[in-house]
This record gives structure tokens, C-alpha cells and sequence, in this order.
């Protein structure tokens, strides 16, 4: 065998010893994806392969009027939550995981009407119609999708909450909310109050 042929067929094995290993280290963890998993959308990990922010600080002048009361802005694109409190005294920037697609995604303005320590959840009526496998109601708790706290909206259905699932954010992995770590929407979470104005674009 010639040196040339002898050099094709190492570079072939690296070639497919690399993309196994890479198909691998790509493949979720059994522990993630089993029975036990506190995961009820579908697996994030095979729809998104990256889970990146963009991250900037951003001015609040643009956006909003003033901001009495505080304002969030949650940048879909960039995936990143930003709140000014009342007469901007502090900012904070947060990573979000955002909708999975663009039809799940409103954009515009409303307000926090409700604020829920230890929320419990039921799917929509659409999220049932497309997984009726899910279950009717998850009660607070590490199996609750909407973490430990929630910060509902003025539109029906949409909330800002926490995750247990931490693989989520900075993704495009949810049905319609804004998602947090769990330490971070507590954070906001106390920052905030019924009527702090919020802006999706």
C-alpha cells in the first residue's frame, strides 16, 4: 500500500472518530430525557443546538415613556430580559429563553397583573390540543414548568416564570413565556410589582 493511500485512510478514521464523538458529546444524557425528567416541552436539545445571548445593555428612552412603576423589555432576538427600576435608581439583564417559533411569540406591550410565589400550571388549550399526553394540572413544585416564581401578564396565557430546566434558557425552547433561572425571577420577582410595565419586541 502507498504512502498516499495509507495517509487517506488515517485522515478517513480521524474523520469518523471525530463525527462520533461529536454525534456524542451532542446526544442529551439519559438522566435528562427519561421518566424522572422535570422537562414537559419536547426536548430542547434536538430543536436548538446553540443556547446564546446577545447580550447589551440598552437604554430605556427608546422604549418607554418613563418609568414609574419600573419596565421590563424582554428582546426576543437577543434572548435577554432588561429591567429599569422606578426612576431607573438599578438595571438588570437577564438571560431568557424565549418562544420556539415565531407564531408562539408576541411582541408589543402589556403589564404585570398578578405575581405568584410557588405557581402551579395548566396547559393551554392549545398546548393539550398539539401534546395530549401532558398532563391537566402540575402543582408547584420541581415538576412545575413555570419554576418557582411567575409574573403574569395582561395577555392571556403569557407569564415571565422561572425553569428547573436550566438547559432552556438562552434558547428558543418555550410554548409562549419568558423563562429565567430560577434565582434570577426571584430576583425580579421582588423587584416588581402589579402594574410594572412590560415590552416584548
Amino acid at each position: 500500500m502507498s504512502r498516499t493511500s495509507n495517509f487517506l485512510l488515517d485522515r478517513r478514521g480521524f474523520l469518523a472518530g471525530t463525527a462520533a464523538t461529536a454525534s456524542l458529546l451532542g446526544a442529551p444524557a439519559l438522566a435528562q430525557t427519561g421518566a424522572d425528567t422535570v422537562e414537559i416541552e419536547s426536548d430542547v436539545t434536538s430543536a436548538v443546538r446553540h443556547n446564546i445571548s446577545s447580550f447589551r445593555t440598552l437604554d430605556w428612552r427608546p422604549y418607554f415613556a418613563s418609568l414609574t412603576g419600573g419596565a421590563i423589555l424582554v428582546d426576543v432576538t437577543s434572548r435577554a430580559l432588561h429591567y429599569w427600576s422606578d426612576e431607573g435608581a438599578s438595571y438588570k439583564l437577564y438571560p431568557t429563553s424565549v418562544p420556539l417559533t415565531e407564531d408562539l411569540t408576541r411582541r408589543g406591550r402589556t403589564e404585570v397583573v398578578r405575581k405568584v410565589e410557588g405557581p402551579d400550571w395548566r396547559p393551554t388549550p392549545a398546548m393539550k390540543e398539539r401534546n395530549p399526553e401532558w398532563p391537566d394540572y402540575v402543582p408547584p413544585g420541581p415538576d412545575n414548568p413555570l419554576g418557582t416564581h411567575a409574573l403574569y401578564l395582561s395577555w392571556t396565557y403569557y407569564r415571565i416564570h422561572g425553569t428547573h430546566d436550566t438547559r432552556k434558557i438562552g434558547r428558543r425552547s418555550s410554548n409562549g413565556c419568558i423563562g429565567l433561572y430560577n434565582e434570577h425571577i426571584a430576583e425580579l420577582f421582588s423587584m416588581t410589582k402589579v402594574g410594572t410595565q412590560v415590552l416584548l419586541i
